[in-house]
């Protein structure tokens, strides 16, 4: 048996085993059998996400970029949005678990990720090379559209607590959605180039075809990779309530601050993603570890906000976008730096020292706010 396969069956027995005995696993359970359901699920749902990204980097292969990239990027969010949809709709509230685990993915990538990336990139190469064009275009969705959905909501006077109001939902994730779409339409079609390497822009160029492209036979294996993904996902999803009971009960247990909600399922998601771009890094592949390092940070800003907001409004809840004031100067601070940081061409370890720092400042804002 292939690791993709013991990966699948493992991931498949244990949904059949949290569908058939799940409540019962989970009724009265000790703290040392709670701890070790957590550890069961969270490991499951861990691989059948490097699985998500195994299946996603087959198709990148044969697609090409971007789409490659963005495959993966709306795995990633199928995956965010099933997570934090799974707590919300539990038996407790979190007001505050969307803002929190989009500030945790903004954060981990914005600067965990990609401090680590050039840190390592610069200590190996000194200097690395990308696509400005790509990161410039990236830069210009991600500064209007995290501003407008974790800062403007302390700022309105429609409703208080950093919250919006019916009609400011649904327009601002009308206009959410209409910018990550008319992203996602540039980047797959007229603007393409600005996303891709400089030898794989200079192949597509002059007509020839990109490196394990698709071409005609090959079609079946991309809907097989297709079903695969597919059967990948599909368990996180479903698995996604019985985590989200188990994280609740941990951290009110402990006493651990309501964010780590965010960062625990801000792990589950980029994890498996991160080691992707920090490969891309160690193969001096700078363009594909932005796309995918950015590409989350958009997808997660265009496509979760709007989800989140739906469910508050579908289920009644309130949903809390507003940061705190600290987390608003921290994220000013992270969207300036990676300004300056994708300013030029080329990149060195300074800017990973730089984003790492602020990495770590904000993992103590967390514990001593």
């Amino acid at each position: 048996m292939t690791q993709a396969t013991i990966r699948l069956a493992i991931a498949w027995i244990t949904v059949g085993s949290f569908l058939l005995a799940g409540k019962a696993m989970m009724t009265n359970v000790p703290s040392a059998g709670a701890v070790a359901l957590f550890a069961w699920l969270f490991g499951a749902i861990i691989w059948s996400a490097f699985g998500v990204v195994h299946e996603a980097e087959e198709l990148a292969e044969r697609l090409g970029e971007p789409f490659g990239t963005l495959v993966l990027t709306l795995s990633i969010v199928i995956i965010e949005v099933a997570l934090i949809g799974a707590v919300m709709l539990g038996s407790k509230g979190v007001p505050t678990l969307g803002r929190d685990t989009m500030f945790a993915v903004l954060m981990i990538v914005l600067n965990g990720v990609v401090g680590l990336g050039l840190l390592v990139g610069g200590i190996r190469y000194h200097q690395q090379s990308y696509s400005l064009q790509g990161a410039s275009a990236y830069l210009a969705v991600i500064i209007p559209l995290a501003v407008i959905a974790l800062v403007l909501p302390n700022f309105t006077t429609s409703t208080a607590g950093g919250t919006l109001s019916l009609l400011q939902a649904i327009f601002f994730s009308a206009f959410t959605i209409a910018l990550y779409g008319i992203f996602l339409w540039l980047q797959t079609g007229r603007h393409r180039g600005f996303f891709m390497a400089g030898d794989a822009l200079a192949g597509d160029a002059v007509g020839l075809p990109l490196p394990h492209a698709d071409n005609g036979p090959a079609s079946v294996s991309t809907v097989a990779r297709v079903g695969l993904l597919l059967a990948n996902i599909l368990p996180i999803v479903i698995l996604a309530k019985s985590l989200a009971k188990l994280l609740d009960h941990g951290i009110a247990a402990i006493g651990a601050p309501t964010a780590l909600g965010g960062i625990v399922i801000a792990m589950i998601v980029f994890t498996p993603e991160g080691i992707s771009a920090m490969k891309a890094v160690a193969a001096n592949q700078l363009t594909r570890a932005i796309n995918l390092c950015l590409g989350a940070a958009t997808s997660t800003l265009g496509l979760t906000v709007p989800a989140v907001l739906l469910i508050g409004l579908i289920t009644g809840q309130s949903v809390v976008l507003g940061l705190s004031a600290a987390n608003m100067v921290l994220l000013a601070v992270t969207l300036v730096l990676n300004t300056l940081t994708f300013s030029g061409t080329r990149t060195t370890m300074l800017e990973g020292a730089v984003h790492l720092s602020l990495f770590f400042v904000y993992l103590l804002l967390i514990f001593s706010p």
